[in-house]
Protein backbone atom coordinates (compact mmCIF):
# COMPACT_ATOMS: atom_id res chain seq x y z
CA UNK A 1 0.00 0.00 0.00
CA UNK A 2 1.67 3.55 -0.87
CA UNK A 3 1.61 6.28 1.82
CA UNK A 4 1.54 8.66 -1.33
CA UNK A 5 -1.11 7.18 -2.28
CA UNK A 6 -3.45 6.99 0.54
CA UNK A 7 -6.25 9.17 1.67
CA UNK A 8 -5.55 11.73 4.35
CA UNK A 9 -9.06 13.82 5.97
CA UNK A 10 -8.56 16.87 7.47
CA UNK A 11 -11.86 18.62 9.27
CA UNK A 12 -14.74 18.29 7.14
CA UNK A 13 -12.26 17.27 3.55
CA UNK A 14 -11.23 14.47 2.64
CA UNK A 15 -8.08 14.41 -0.04
CA UNK A 16 -7.92 11.38 -2.50
CA UNK A 17 -3.98 11.27 -2.07
CA UNK A 18 -0.89 13.46 -0.25
CA UNK A 19 0.43 14.42 -3.52
CA UNK A 20 -0.23 18.03 -3.48
CA UNK A 21 0.44 20.75 -5.90
CA UNK A 22 2.46 24.40 -4.26
CA UNK A 23 0.57 27.36 -4.91
CA UNK A 24 2.83 28.80 -7.64
CA UNK A 25 2.25 33.09 -8.88
CA UNK A 26 1.56 32.94 -12.77
CA UNK A 27 1.53 36.69 -12.99
CA UNK A 28 -1.28 36.87 -15.52
CA UNK A 29 -4.10 38.81 -13.79
CA UNK A 30 -5.75 41.92 -14.14
CA UNK A 31 -7.05 44.18 -11.43
CA UNK A 32 -6.68 41.62 -9.45
CA UNK A 33 -8.96 38.82 -11.15
CA UNK A 34 -7.80 35.62 -12.08
CA UNK A 35 -7.89 35.08 -15.99
CA UNK A 36 -8.22 32.03 -18.36
CA UNK A 37 -4.89 31.27 -18.03
CA UNK A 38 -5.46 30.42 -14.12
CA UNK A 39 -8.72 28.12 -14.97
CA UNK A 40 -6.60 25.95 -17.41
CA UNK A 41 -3.38 26.35 -15.70
CA UNK A 42 -5.12 24.95 -12.17
CA UNK A 43 -7.40 22.47 -13.84
CA UNK A 44 -5.00 20.48 -15.76
CA UNK A 45 -3.49 19.48 -12.54
CA UNK A 46 -6.75 17.77 -11.57
CA UNK A 47 -6.83 16.20 -14.28
CA UNK A 48 -3.62 14.26 -13.25
CA UNK A 49 -4.28 12.90 -10.51
CA UNK A 50 -3.66 15.58 -7.67
CA UNK A 51 -5.05 15.44 -4.13
CA UNK A 52 -4.82 19.55 -3.47
CA UNK A 53 -3.75 22.29 -5.63
CA UNK A 54 -3.20 25.25 -3.94
CA UNK A 55 -3.76 28.16 -6.05
CA UNK A 56 -1.22 30.99 -5.78
CA UNK A 57 -0.27 34.11 -3.35
CA UNK A 58 -3.20 35.92 -3.42
CA UNK A 59 -3.23 39.28 -1.70
CA UNK A 60 -5.68 40.51 0.94
CA UNK A 61 -5.29 43.81 -0.24
CA UNK A 62 -4.37 45.43 -3.35
CA UNK A 63 -0.65 46.96 -2.06
CA UNK A 64 -0.19 43.49 -0.74
CA UNK A 65 0.34 42.06 -4.04
CA UNK A 66 4.02 40.94 -4.98
CA UNK A 67 3.49 42.61 -8.53
CA UNK A 68 0.22 44.55 -10.37
CA UNK A 69 -0.55 41.05 -11.88
CA UNK A 70 -1.38 39.11 -8.68
CA UNK A 71 -4.31 37.68 -7.77
CA UNK A 72 -6.52 39.35 -5.09
CA UNK A 73 -9.25 38.48 -2.99
CA UNK A 74 -10.08 41.73 -2.06
CA UNK A 75 -13.34 42.17 -4.18
CA UNK A 76 -16.15 40.36 -4.87
CA UNK A 77 -15.74 40.45 -8.04
CA UNK A 78 -12.22 38.18 -7.66
CA UNK A 79 -14.34 35.81 -5.36
CA UNK A 80 -16.72 35.15 -8.58
CA UNK A 81 -14.03 34.62 -10.69
CA UNK A 82 -12.03 32.20 -8.68
CA UNK A 83 -15.58 30.05 -8.07
CA UNK A 84 -15.46 29.26 -11.58
CA UNK A 85 -11.77 27.80 -10.96
CA UNK A 86 -13.46 25.91 -8.03
CA UNK A 87 -16.13 24.01 -10.11
CA UNK A 88 -13.65 23.24 -12.62
CA UNK A 89 -10.48 21.44 -10.28
CA UNK A 90 -13.74 20.20 -7.99
CA UNK A 91 -15.39 18.30 -11.89
CA UNK A 92 -12.17 16.16 -11.92
CA UNK A 93 -11.96 14.80 -8.64
CA UNK A 94 -9.41 17.43 -6.46
CA UNK A 95 -9.44 19.70 -4.01
CA UNK A 96 -8.40 23.18 -3.96
CA UNK A 97 -7.17 25.62 -1.29
CA UNK A 98 -5.69 29.55 -2.10
CA UNK A 99 -2.75 30.92 -0.17
CA UNK A 100 -4.21 34.30 1.71
CA UNK A 101 -1.03 36.54 1.26
CA UNK A 102 0.28 39.74 1.81
CA UNK A 103 3.87 41.00 0.48
CA UNK A 104 5.02 43.65 2.86
CA UNK A 105 8.22 45.02 1.95
CA UNK A 106 8.48 42.82 -1.19
CA UNK A 107 5.35 44.29 -2.73
CA UNK A 108 5.00 46.11 -5.79
CA UNK A 109 7.74 44.92 -7.91
CA UNK A 110 8.19 43.54 -11.60
CA UNK A 111 7.44 40.29 -12.73
CA UNK A 112 10.23 37.65 -13.57
CA UNK A 113 10.04 38.39 -17.39
CA UNK A 114 9.66 41.92 -17.05
CA UNK A 115 12.41 43.73 -18.75
CA UNK A 116 12.93 46.02 -15.36
CA UNK A 117 14.07 44.38 -12.12
CA UNK A 118 13.31 45.40 -8.65
CA UNK A 119 10.43 48.11 -7.62
CA UNK A 120 7.60 49.40 -10.07
CA UNK A 121 7.57 52.77 -9.99
CA UNK A 122 4.28 54.75 -9.13
CA UNK A 123 4.26 56.37 -12.75
CA UNK A 124 3.91 52.69 -14.05
CA UNK A 125 1.35 51.63 -11.43
CA UNK A 126 3.65 50.83 -8.32
CA UNK A 127 2.67 52.02 -4.88
CA UNK A 128 4.16 52.14 -1.14
CA UNK A 129 4.80 49.22 0.56
CA UNK A 130 4.44 48.36 4.17
CA UNK A 131 6.10 46.33 6.04
CA UNK A 132 7.33 45.88 10.24
CA UNK A 133 9.98 47.96 9.83
CA UNK A 134 11.26 50.56 7.72
CA UNK A 135 13.59 48.36 6.38
CA UNK A 136 14.12 47.57 2.58
CA UNK A 137 14.44 43.88 0.40
CA UNK A 138 17.57 44.52 -0.75
CA UNK A 139 17.50 46.24 -4.23
CA UNK A 140 13.49 47.54 -3.49
CA UNK A 141 12.35 51.11 -2.04
CA UNK A 142 12.21 51.42 1.25
CA UNK A 143 9.03 50.54 2.97
CA UNK A 144 6.44 52.84 5.39
CA UNK A 145 6.51 50.56 9.29
CA UNK A 146 3.08 49.51 10.32
CA UNK A 147 1.60 50.92 13.07
CA UNK A 148 -0.98 49.76 15.37
CA UNK A 149 -4.24 50.28 13.41
CA UNK A 150 -2.09 49.07 10.21
CA UNK A 151 -1.97 45.95 11.97
CA UNK A 152 -5.54 45.63 12.52
CA UNK A 153 -6.55 46.09 9.43
CA UNK A 154 -3.70 43.81 8.06
CA UNK A 155 -5.98 40.96 10.57
CA UNK A 156 -9.31 42.10 9.26
CA UNK A 157 -8.13 41.85 5.54
CA UNK A 158 -6.99 38.42 5.81
CA UNK A 159 -10.30 37.49 7.87
CA UNK A 160 -12.52 39.15 4.79
CA UNK A 161 -10.44 37.45 1.89
CA UNK A 162 -11.08 33.89 3.90
CA UNK A 163 -14.75 34.75 4.24
CA UNK A 164 -14.49 35.17 0.05
CA UNK A 165 -12.57 31.95 -0.46
CA UNK A 166 -14.73 30.27 1.66
CA UNK A 167 -18.69 31.90 -0.52
CA UNK A 168 -16.15 30.78 -4.00
CA UNK A 169 -15.79 27.28 -2.37
CA UNK A 170 -12.34 26.70 -1.93
CA UNK A 171 -11.55 23.41 0.39
CA UNK A 172 -8.43 25.00 2.04
CA UNK A 173 -7.09 28.25 3.73
CA UNK A 174 -3.73 28.96 3.91
CA UNK A 175 -1.97 31.50 5.44
CA UNK A 176 1.45 32.58 3.37
CA UNK A 177 4.34 33.21 6.46
CA UNK A 178 7.12 32.43 4.27
CA UNK A 179 9.81 33.46 1.52
CA UNK A 180 9.97 36.90 2.71
CA UNK A 181 6.48 38.25 2.73
CA UNK A 182 4.81 40.20 5.67
CA UNK A 183 4.12 37.63 8.19
CA UNK A 184 7.35 36.07 7.71
CA UNK A 185 8.71 39.94 7.68
CA UNK A 186 7.23 39.98 11.50
CA UNK A 187 8.75 36.12 12.49
CA UNK A 188 12.32 37.46 11.51
CA UNK A 189 14.56 39.94 13.54
CA UNK A 190 16.25 40.77 10.45
CA UNK A 191 13.67 42.41 9.14
CA UNK A 192 11.50 42.67 12.22
CA UNK A 193 12.68 45.80 14.46
CA UNK A 194 10.24 47.00 16.33
CA UNK A 195 10.31 47.59 20.53
CA UNK A 196 6.54 46.92 20.87
CA UNK A 197 4.30 44.19 21.59
CA UNK A 198 4.99 42.97 17.60
CA UNK A 199 8.75 42.60 18.21
CA UNK A 200 11.99 41.68 19.96
CA UNK A 201 10.87 38.17 21.54
CA UNK A 202 9.53 35.35 19.21
CA UNK A 203 6.74 35.64 21.33
CA UNK A 204 6.06 38.81 19.95
CA UNK A 205 7.58 38.48 16.70
CA UNK A 206 4.78 35.71 16.09
CA UNK A 207 1.80 37.71 17.33
CA UNK A 208 0.71 38.80 14.00
CA UNK A 209 0.98 35.32 12.54
CA UNK A 210 -1.32 33.80 15.25
CA UNK A 211 -3.70 36.61 15.28
CA UNK A 212 -4.56 36.17 11.29
CA UNK A 213 -4.49 32.65 11.86
CA UNK A 214 -7.39 33.27 14.33
CA UNK A 215 -9.11 35.29 11.85
CA UNK A 216 -9.19 32.97 9.23
CA UNK A 217 -10.17 30.19 11.29
CA UNK A 218 -13.73 31.90 12.64
CA UNK A 219 -13.65 33.03 8.74
CA UNK A 220 -13.40 29.20 7.24
CA UNK A 221 -15.82 27.96 9.99
CA UNK A 222 -14.81 24.47 11.83
CA UNK A 223 -15.41 22.27 8.12
CA UNK A 224 -12.36 23.92 6.60
CA UNK A 225 -8.83 22.96 7.07
CA UNK A 226 -6.53 25.75 7.27
CA UNK A 227 -2.86 25.80 6.82
CA UNK A 228 0.14 27.87 7.69
CA UNK A 229 3.29 28.34 5.49
CA UNK A 230 6.52 29.04 6.77
CA UNK A 231 10.20 29.56 6.12
CA UNK A 232 11.69 26.86 9.01
CA UNK A 233 15.23 28.80 8.12
CA UNK A 234 16.37 32.38 6.65
CA UNK A 235 19.10 30.96 5.25
CA UNK A 236 21.36 33.90 7.12
CA UNK A 237 23.19 34.86 9.96
CA UNK A 238 21.16 36.22 12.56
CA UNK A 239 17.63 35.15 11.29
CA UNK A 240 14.94 32.69 11.68
CA UNK A 241 15.65 29.55 12.56
CA UNK A 242 13.82 25.59 12.50
CA UNK A 243 14.05 25.60 16.51
CA UNK A 244 11.74 29.15 16.50
CA UNK A 245 10.03 27.40 13.33
CA UNK A 246 9.32 24.59 15.71
CA UNK A 247 7.45 26.56 18.41
CA UNK A 248 5.64 28.68 16.31
CA UNK A 249 4.00 25.89 14.80
CA UNK A 250 2.57 24.64 17.81
CA UNK A 251 1.14 28.25 18.75
CA UNK A 252 -0.20 28.01 15.22
CA UNK A 253 -1.97 24.30 15.99
CA UNK A 254 -3.01 26.02 18.80
CA UNK A 255 -4.22 28.85 17.15
CA UNK A 256 -6.34 26.79 14.70
CA UNK A 257 -3.53 25.48 11.77
CA UNK A 258 -3.74 21.82 10.65
CA UNK A 259 -0.97 21.65 8.68
CA UNK A 260 2.37 23.51 8.21
CA UNK A 261 3.45 23.56 4.82
CA UNK A 262 7.52 24.19 5.69
CA UNK A 263 9.40 25.82 3.09
CA UNK A 264 12.50 28.17 3.61
CA UNK A 265 14.62 31.28 2.58
CA UNK A 266 13.26 34.15 1.02
CA UNK A 267 13.74 37.02 3.36
CA UNK A 268 17.22 38.47 2.50
CA UNK A 269 18.84 38.62 -1.15
CA UNK A 270 22.18 37.39 1.05
CA UNK A 271 20.90 34.19 1.67
CA UNK A 272 23.06 31.06 1.27
CA UNK A 273 21.15 27.94 0.19
CA UNK A 274 22.29 24.84 -0.56
CA UNK A 275 19.93 23.34 -2.91
CA UNK A 276 19.56 19.26 -4.20
CA UNK A 277 16.88 17.20 -4.17
CA UNK A 278 14.52 16.97 -0.84
CA UNK A 279 16.83 19.70 0.35
CA UNK A 280 13.80 21.20 2.81
CA UNK A 281 12.64 17.40 3.87
CA UNK A 282 14.48 17.94 7.18
CA UNK A 283 13.06 21.10 8.03
CA UNK A 284 9.94 19.53 8.00
CA UNK A 285 10.96 16.66 9.62
CA UNK A 286 12.13 18.91 12.75
CA UNK A 287 9.25 21.13 12.85
CA UNK A 288 6.97 17.92 12.78
CA UNK A 289 8.68 16.31 15.52
CA UNK A 290 9.89 19.09 17.65
CA UNK A 291 6.44 21.09 17.16
CA UNK A 292 4.33 18.10 17.18
CA UNK A 293 2.21 19.35 14.13
CA UNK A 294 1.16 18.19 11.15
CA UNK A 295 3.32 19.08 7.99
CA UNK A 296 4.13 19.04 4.51
CA UNK A 297 7.33 18.77 2.65
CA UNK A 298 8.81 20.60 -0.47
CA UNK A 299 11.81 21.40 -2.42
CA UNK A 300 13.34 19.41 -5.34
CA UNK A 301 10.77 16.51 -5.09
CA UNK A 302 10.70 15.11 -8.69
CA UNK A 303 9.28 11.42 -8.36
CA UNK A 304 6.86 9.60 -7.20
CA UNK A 305 9.27 6.99 -5.65
CA UNK A 306 11.21 9.76 -3.50
CA UNK A 307 7.81 11.68 -2.18
CA UNK A 308 6.71 8.11 -1.00
CA UNK A 309 10.03 8.21 1.11
CA UNK A 310 9.41 11.31 2.46
CA UNK A 311 6.20 10.03 3.85
CA UNK A 312 7.98 6.55 4.86
CA UNK A 313 10.45 8.32 6.79
CA UNK A 314 8.04 10.18 8.90
CA UNK A 315 9.28 13.86 7.99
CA UNK A 316 5.98 14.84 6.55
CA UNK A 317 2.14 14.01 6.35
CA UNK A 318 2.03 15.21 2.62
CA UNK A 319 4.57 16.17 0.13
CA UNK A 320 4.22 18.91 -1.99
CA UNK A 321 5.92 19.79 -5.07
CA UNK A 322 5.99 22.94 -7.82
CA UNK A 323 8.79 23.19 -10.83
CA UNK A 324 7.59 18.85 -11.21
CA UNK A 325 4.03 19.88 -11.86
CA UNK A 326 5.00 22.77 -14.33
CA UNK A 327 7.35 19.88 -16.03
CA UNK A 328 4.45 17.63 -16.06
CA UNK A 329 0.80 18.48 -15.40
CA UNK A 330 0.29 14.80 -14.70
CA UNK A 331 2.44 13.96 -11.70
CA UNK A 332 0.55 12.37 -9.72
CA UNK A 333 -0.60 9.46 -12.69
CA UNK A 334 3.25 8.96 -13.59
CA UNK A 335 3.89 8.80 -9.69
CA UNK A 336 1.15 6.69 -9.53
CA UNK A 337 2.33 4.40 -12.13
CA UNK A 338 5.55 3.79 -11.26
CA UNK A 339 4.51 2.84 -7.57
CA UNK A 340 1.81 0.63 -9.11
CA UNK A 341 -0.87 2.18 -6.63
CA UNK A 342 -4.35 1.69 -7.92
CA UNK A 343 -5.59 5.23 -8.17
CA UNK A 344 -8.22 6.24 -10.24
CA UNK A 345 -7.62 7.56 -13.39
CA UNK A 346 -9.99 9.98 -15.83
CA UNK A 347 -11.63 7.74 -18.03
CA UNK A 348 -10.13 9.52 -20.99
CA UNK A 349 -6.57 8.09 -20.20
CA UNK A 350 -7.00 4.78 -19.11
CA UNK A 351 -4.84 3.94 -22.03
CA UNK A 352 -1.95 5.19 -20.29
CA UNK A 353 -2.33 3.39 -17.09
CA UNK A 354 -0.90 0.34 -17.37
CA UNK A 355 1.94 0.75 -20.44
Amino acid sequence: MSLLFSTMTLRERTFRNRLWVSPMCMYSAVDGVPQRWHRAHLSQFASGGAGLILAEATAVVPEGRISPRDTGLWTDEQGEAWSEIVDDVHERGALIGVQLAHAGRKASTWWPWAEQRGSVPHAQGGWVTKAPSAVAYEGFDRPEALDAEDIDQVVAAFADAARRAVDAGFDVLEVHGAHGYLLHQFLSPLSNLRTDEYGGSLENRARLVLRVLRSVRESAGEGIPTFLRISATDHADGGFVPEEAAQVAGWASQAGADLVDVSSGGLVAHQSIDIHPGYQVPLAAAVRAEGRVRTGAVGVITSGAQAEQVLASGAADAVFAGREWLRDPHFALRAAHELGAPVQWPSQYLRARWR
